[in-house]
């Protein structure tokens, strides 16, 4: 995401105009816009028109530049599609004011979001949360992409996931049928080296990978793609591409030293979290945003299990220790997911603002903003969406009773 123009104000209130340069940018626009705020873009809308001396209706579409105040939100993280909808603000030949659009955000095509803060508490404006979500959003260096690839695969079935900073997107599935092993038969040798072939093509076009052999420098890094299955199938598909590079596509070589082989229970998409938490991906994935959400999650849910009462979980948990000074300076984490500030209630969402900048800027406290696409922060989801490493134990009867 390219920031194009930024105005927003000490208090909070203003705009930013954004350009969106890659899928991933839906989804940290559909963290940003919130119901309430202004929208302004560039849209299409079917117009119908009446012709008087015949009566007959007429309808064509018009490009239009629309502002609209938002109501609601509908993204698709499959495909990174956002659709914005809401009433119009200024008045067209074609709209008028007041009437509802939906607008559809697209790639390399400027957006305009406003923020309002109001002294009556009707607007959250730029809050805090909002302006770590803008610099999460703008790629100043034009580098970021996915940390790793993984094909979770087995006979006659692979899906291609993209591992995101702040999300896991499953790019495409590949499903073809392949003959059953029989002993004298070749059948299944060819099905297998087919289904081998087609989901290579389908991987390296979503990678964007050149296989010419003249493309990119030596020193160009290919991100780590890791192969996972049950049985023998990751391995096989990974000598299929070392034959490939061999033999007819020399390209192929600067991906092999970023083939990674482990075990997965399934070839489907929730073997995902399996191959993460194995120990030849974390050490791979160490220096990773994804690495050290999970690290961290993993930290809390050992506290958990040898009860040290060093960590808690639950709103209303949290809070308590927050107010006994238990989430500050000295190792106090706090851990919530980035979906407790999508609340359309403004008030919640200041609850966990407020919540967040005490902890940061008052108690000394680290917190970590986890992202609910990420497994990491589904496990957190689990827990209620927040949680907390304490710097010193909390005991049930300091927390007080659901009654109190």
């Amino acid at each position: 995401m390219r920031c194009i123009k930024n105005r927003i104000e000490h208090k909070g209130s203003g705009e930013v105009t954004l350009c969106p340069d890659e899928p991933e940018d839906m989804w940290h626009a559909y963290n940003l816009i919130r119901p309430g705020d202004i929208l302004r873009a560039s849209t299409i809308r079917k117009v119908t028109t009446e012709q008087d001396a015949t009566g007959s209706t007429r309808s064509a579409r018009v490009h239009l530049n629309l502002v609209i105040r938002v109501k609601n939100l509908d993204f698709d993280p499959q495909s990174s599609q956002l659709h914005v909808s809401g009433q119009i603000m200024n008045e067209t030949q074609h709209t008028k004011i007041g009437q509802y659009h939906t607008l559809d955000l697209e790639l390399n095509r400027n957006f305009t979001l406003e923020k309002e803060a109001g002294s009556d508490g009707g607007g959250a404006g730029w809050d805090s949360i909002a302006i770590e979500s803008l610099k999460d959003a703008v790629d100043e260096g034009g580098k970021r992409r996915a940390e790793a690839i993984a094909v979770v695969m087995q006979e006659g079935l692979a899906h291609i996931c993209f591992i995101g900073q702040f999300q896991t997107i499953m790019k495409q599935k590949v499903e073809m049928s392949v003959p059953r092993k029989r002993q004298g038969g070749g059948d299944h040798d060819k099905g297998m080296n087919k289904f081998f072939k087609v989901t290579l093509e389908t991987l390296l076009r979503q990678m964007e990978f050149n296989t010419s052999v003249t493309s990119g420098s030596n020193n160009e890094a290919v991100r780590p793609v890791l192969l996972a299955s049950p049985g023998f199938v990751a391995s096989g598909f990974q000598k299929y591409i070392q034959s490939e590079a061999t033999t007819t596509t020399p390209g192929l070589k600067r991906l092999l030293p970023s083939l990674v082989v482990v075990h997965s229970a399934s070839g489907y998409t929730n073997s995902l979290s399996e191959v993460l938490q194995s120990p030849a991906v974390k050490s791979l994935l160490a220096d990773t945003k994804y690495a050290r959400e999970t690290k961290l999650m993993d930290d809390f849910l050992e506290q958990l299990r040898k009860e040290t009462s060093k960590a808690t979980y639950g709103p209303r948990e949290v809070e308590n220790a927050v107010d006994q000074g238990a989430v500050g300076r000295g190792g106090g984490v706090l851990i919530i997911s980035n979906r407790l500030f999508r609340s359309q209630d403004i008030a919640e969402r200041k609850r966990w603002v407020t919540l967040v900048d005490r902890v940061r800027d008052v108690e000394g406290g680290d917190v970590r903003i986890l992202s609910s696409d990420h497994e990491s922060g589904k496990r957190l989801e689990g827990l209620g969406g927040i949680a907390a490493l304490l710097t010193f134990p909390i005991h049930e009867e300091d927390l007080g009773s659901d009654e109190e």
